[in-house]
């Protein structure tokens, strides 16, 4: 979306890539689908996330994969204070116990991402 603040991007699909993206030998494919897009103007983010039917995930980048780290696992806390009742310690002490913390990809240098993934299981 070419508009500021989207915060939505779709593109260069990938049939297989292990994770982390560690050089430009994905199995490229087309992109087939259909996507629908709710504005939500309650929301205020400054990184985008994502849900899927089994994880809630937060993501971040930056050309320090230290950052992109700190970044994506603060990105979570927050989300997990606003919408699971915990405090901000409670939440930092989940995402250690549960979150699992990935290399989203290398191979876009110089900057690197890294997403957060929390298993929605531990909520139910």
């Amino acid at each position: 979306m070419f508009v500021p603040g989207a915060l939505f991007e779709i593109g260069d699909g990938h049939g297989a890539q292990g994770d982390g993206e560690v050089d430009q030998t994905g199995v490229e494919t087309s992109l087939r689908g259909r996507l629908q897009l709710t504005v939500r103007k309650d929301m205020k983010l400054v990184w985008p996330r994502a849900e899927t039917s089994t994880d809630y995930v937060s993501m971040a980048a930056d050309e320090d994969l230290k950052m992109a780290t700190t970044v994506a696992v603060q990105e979570m806390v927050d989300f997990l204070a606003a919408t699971k009742k915990l405090t901000k310690h409670e939440a930092y002490q989940l995402v250690s116990i549960a979150g699992n913390v990935a290399i989203t990809q290398l191979v876009d240098r110089p900057v690197y991402g890294v997403h957060v993934k929390m298993p929605k299981s531990i909520f139910r």
